[in-house]
């Protein structure tokens, strides 16, 4: 077994145990035995405008792994200023850009960086967006000038779309879809 693979393995087993986890983070693989491709499970912050809301992200492997970040997208529409509002959405996260893309930041990918702490720092990342790097300006903006707007669209949208299962096959579609128009 190639050292990416025994690599990716323990980290799946990192979300897998005989015990649901506490923060209630599940991983699914959604092709058996390809573990380069993760479906996440992961429940909105208490306390935050996504509390209550059942979240999917959608984890790809780069053939570069750990060498390269992966790449993480929302599967489920969220109102959040680091992400694309649409399916599926990308995110703003230093954690997830190379050493370039990041520029002055600290926090960019390197291979030492686990992606169980890829899932905790997207989960945090809902819990306290940070609107000075945003993906959606507009909604960047509500945050800083209109909080209780900010945060009555954002359990709208929660209502909304994350309840129930995450659809990850309809955010592969849309994904699918967004390629063949580049």
């Amino acid at each position: 077994m190639a050292a990416t693979q025994k690599r990716l393995l323990k980290e799946l087993q990192a979300f897998q145990g005989p015990t649901p986890r506490p923060d209630g983070i599940s991983v699914t693989l959604p092709n058996d035995g390809d573990l380069t491709h993760w479906h996440v499970t992961l429940p909105g912050p208490a306390g935050t405008p996504y509390e209550g809301g059942v979240f999917g992200l959608l984890v790809a492997l780069p053939e570069g792994y750990p060498f390269q970040p992966p790449a993480v997208t929302f599967a489920t529409r969220v109102y959040h200023p680091n992400v694309t509002n649409d399916t599926p959405g990308q995110i703003c996260l230093d954690l997830l850009k190379q050493g370039s893309e990041a520029g002055a930041a600290r926090d960019c990918w390197s291979p030492s960086v686990k992606l169980e702490k890829v899932l905790l720092a997207v989960r945090a990342l809902l819990a306290q967006p940070n609107p000075a790097d945003p993906l959606e300006l507009r909604i960047a903006e509500e945050y800083e000038r209109d909080r209780p707007a900010f945060d009555k669209n954002a359990r709208m949208y929660t209502q909304r779309y994350a309840k129930g299962q995450p659809r990850f096959a309809e955010a592969l579609a849309a994904a699918a879809e967004k390629a063949k128009k580049k």
